[in-house]
């Protein structure tokens, strides 16, 4: 059981590491494009692509906050 609760903990941790590097190149893409153009817009597309990224990295903190919690239930 412990061994599955740290290999699922591991991926999570992944996942964190992954969707917050999509967030961050989503948000230079967005900061490039919009020194390009010269202009206050956003741009919409890259924008939901931020917002998603950031929302699936608290999922997954917030699920390996879980694991570890259960981690520790079963370790007593």
């Amino acid at each position: 059981m412990k061994t599955l609760l740290i290999i699922a903990l591991v991926f999570l941790a992944i996942m964190v590491v992954v969707s917050l590097v999509r967030g961050i190149i989503a948000f230079l893409k967005t900061t490039k494009i919009d020194l390009e153009n010269n202009t206050g817009e956003t741009v919409t597309e890259m924008q939901l692509m931020q917002n998603k990224a950031m929302f699936d990295r608290i999922k997954y903190q917030g699920l390996a906050v879980l694991v570890i919690a259960i981690l520790l239930a079963v370790a007593r």
